[in-house]
């Protein structure tokens, strides 16, 4: 069992640092993010489920932008082009599966 004080952070773009667990399907992320900071446009092979726990992220999947706020739950489609603009401080779970090697 682990602790999420105990996993180190791992930062993915200016502003926005997560820190990930990983099954053997899945991995789970805890995601902080920056008001004002910018994932750009990306896409892979995973799919992926983001859950704004606090904050105002709008994000566009595919051709749709969203406003996704506290309570909120999107699934990004496997090789779905999206990208991300935090409206303030945010808090997000984002699972993935399968695993994020790439986040090891």
């Amino acid at each position: 069992m682990d602790h999420l004080n105990d996993i180190p952070w791992k930062n993915l773009a200016p502003g926005i640092r997560g820190k990930y667990i990983h099954g053997t399907n899945t991995t789970f992320g805890y995601v902080v993010i920056e008001a004002g900071s910018i994932l750009t446009a990306h896409h892979h092979m995973h799919e992926q489920i983001t859950h704004i726990v606090s904050g105002a992220l709008q994000m566009k999947i595919g051709e749709i932008d969203y406003l996704l706020t506290a309570g909120m739950i999107q699934v990004i489609p496997s090789n779905t082009p999206h990208s991300a603009l935090a409206q303030s401080d945010c808090i997000v779970i984002d699972v993935f599966s399968p695993v994020r090697d790439d986040y090891r």
